[in-house]
């Protein structure tokens, strides 16, 4: 029959005559239209759920996770320990005044001097004014004229404390320590991606495995009826029935326990998972359960040999040393600086302002002097520069073991990788084998060739290979996670 010839027949073909509405439609339309305004969402048309992804779930991490905030909290301590440390080199306000109160002298004197510490070779400058009034000895230096004298000085290191001083190597090491919060919240937030990762596909395999856990269920449930079925009619005896019904009872057992294993992996789960605004954790729906894990590719053995040397280099663990040995390094530099003596040197002037001045004293005076120090022993000195000197050299066994620990541990998640994807073909594989024989087994029975408990032992044989498909794309992509956090890969 040609195109044409079909469309001319139906054509011509009167219409069928619609049905009237039976009472029992009417009744049920009725109920359904009462029912609409109490079930609120559920009876509106139902939206497509979007599932939910792994990027979904790590930048909640980043944004809402408090273990990762409290992370970041470091950076704030880092900053606040240089503020700390720059303290020292705050501009510093002098006064003071001296007076006798009984003796043959009843002179007064008071000063007030702004003194700025250096950063860049140690030492002070200073500068402020200074009074005296009343009778005071010709030798004592306070005296002034009678509207007082401004002074300006400066003392500078020679030897000692020159290029470095207790107050400059706090304030270095205490930006090294500001470095240092960065690869510590690094370390932080690779272990906090891992395990969300970790978290988030165990609740995915956890979600399908109770879906099969209920397809195997709905499968034994449906072969109930048709069993009933057969043993009203007499082709099948009763003891078959009870037999399937205990075996709905046991897969309705394993229903429950795939369920609280779903309900505990979403509990789990909500920890990393969590609301943008309140930062409170989310219970996912089991709608959001993706359908299928996500498409993987083989493990490259020719980009091992480039991950490695990545690790080498940007992984915390090697950063945090680097800073470290750094930090101790200044400690050896301090100690080595204690060893020196001291030889400071010193240049003050003296303006005297206007007004009456003694005659023996100028209106303008320049006093240098120039002090020397140096402990015999120095044992305290030589101590630190033994105990700087040994923790540089423990540091540098650190990192020596830490490039070695880093090798190793981006080998081993790469061969766990490895065999978890080889695994997962091979369980792959084992499905298609049991599904084949599950249906061969339906197949027979539909012809009397075999029995009930032959089909249940190949039904429960082809789910239990569905189970072990989905524990091993989890372990993939568990196996997935450590790699990545092992080569610091950008998630």
């Amino acid at each position: 029959m040609t195109l044409k010839t079909m469309m001319k027949t139906r054509k011509n073909t009167p219409p069928m005559p619609m049905a009237k509405p039976s009472p029992l439609r009417h009744c049920r339309a009725a109920m359904v239209a009462l029912a609409l305004p109490f079930t609120g969402l559920e009876a509106a048309p139902e939206e497509k759920v979007r599932p939910l992804l792994l990027p979904e779930v790590l930048k909640s991490v980043q944004t809402q996770y408090p273990p990762y905030l409290a992370a970041l909290i470091e950076q704030d301590i880092a900053n606040g320990r240089v503020r700390q440390a720059q303290g020292s080199f705050d501009l510093n306000l002098n006064a003071g005044s001296s007076f006798a109160p009984a003796g043959y002298y009843d002179g007064q004197t008071g000063y007030a001097v702004l003194e700025q510490p250096l950063t860049n070779w140690g030492g002070s400058v200073y500068g402020g004014y200074r009074l005296s009034s009343g009778f005071l000895p010709n030798y004592n230096k306070e005296r002034t004229s009678v509207d007082g004298e401004g002074l300006l000085g400066f003392r500078i290191p020679l030897l000692r404390d020159g290029t470095i001083d207790r107050r400059r190597a706090a304030l270095w090491q205490a930006r090294i320590d500001k470095e240092l919060a960065d690869p510590f919240i690094q370390r932080q937030y690779l272990d906090f991606v891992r395990a969300a990762s970790i978290s988030y596909y165990g609740w995915v395999a956890a979600g399908q495995r109770l879906a099969l856990s209920e397809s195997l269920l709905r499968v034994a449930r449906d072969r109930d009826s048709a069993i009933a079925e057969q043993v009203k009619k007499g082709a099948s005896a009763p003891i078959v029935q009870v037999d399937n019904q205990r075996l709905v009872v046991s897969r309705e057992i394993a229903v429950v326990q795939a369920s609280r294993r779903f309900q505990a992996a979403t509990i789990e789960l909500s920890l990393f998972y969590r609301d943008v605004v309140t930062a409170d954790p989310i219970l996912a729906k089991r709608s959001r359960v993706p359908a299928a894990f996500p498409v993987h590719d083989r493990p490259s053995e020719s980009q091992l040999t480039i991950d490695i040397a990545q690790a080498r280099i940007f992984r915390p663990e090697i950063r945090r040393i680097e800073l470290t040995l750094e930090k101790t390094g200044i400690d050896l530099k301090l100690a080595k600086n204690n060893l020196l003596p001291s030889v400071e040197v010193g240049v003050q002037a003296a303006q005297g302002l206007n007004g009456r001045t003694p005659r023996d004293i100028e209106r303008t005076e320049v006093e240098a002097k120039i002090e020397f120090k140096l402990p015999l022993q120095r044992r305290e000195a030589k101590g630190r520069v033994d105990v700087a000197q040994a923790q540089i050299d423990r540091l540098e066994q650190e990192m020596r073991f830490a490039r070695e620990r880093i090798t190793a541990d981006v080998r081993d998640s790469h061969s766990a990788l490895h065999a978890a994807h080889e695994v997962l073909q091979m369980t792959r594989r084992n499905v298609d084998l049991a599904q084949q024989l599950a249906n061969a087994e339906a197949e027979r029975l539909k012809q009397g060739a075999t029995d009930l408990l032959a089909l249940q032992i190949r039904e429960q044989a082809s789910f239990d290979a569905k189970v072990l498909e989905v524990e091993a794309q989890a372990e993939y992509f568990r196996a997935l996670a450590n790699y990545r956090a092992a080569i610091v890969a950008k998630n």
